[in-house]
């Protein structure tokens, strides 16, 4: 098992918003993979809702209830990709303990 400091943050939240942690150093297994594959659905959901939303504001005839949807949607998905980001930041940091500014 992994140190209390190097647990990986999920990118799910369990009970009344509470992150959710993983301790291994099996980096291939299940619950790792599950992980993963869960990021890379939400970096992808990411990526079209912005193509979405930069089509609507494109769209001078698109509403304000539309333009909300969109943003209260823009919301969920920063908040996703912020802790992915959060996560994978610390992997990163266990792997490089002491960048040079050129790797900054």
């Amino acid at each position: 098992m992994t140190p209390q400091n190097e647990l990986r943050l999920l990118p799910w939240s369990g009970p009344d918003g509470k992150p959710c942690y993983l301790s291994t150093d099996d980096s291939g297994g299940y619950m790792s993979r599950l992980a993963d594959n869960i990021e890379a659905v939400q970096l992808g959901m990411a990526a079209q809702l912005v193509e979405q939303v930069s089509t609507a504001l494109g769209d001078r005839d698109a509403g304000p209830e539309d333009l909300r949807r969109m943003l209260t949607e823009l919301t969920g998905v920063l908040r996703d990709v912020l802790r992915i980001a959060t996560s994978r930041g610390h992997l990163l940091g266990r792997e490089r303990t002491n960048p040079t500014i050129e790797e900054i």
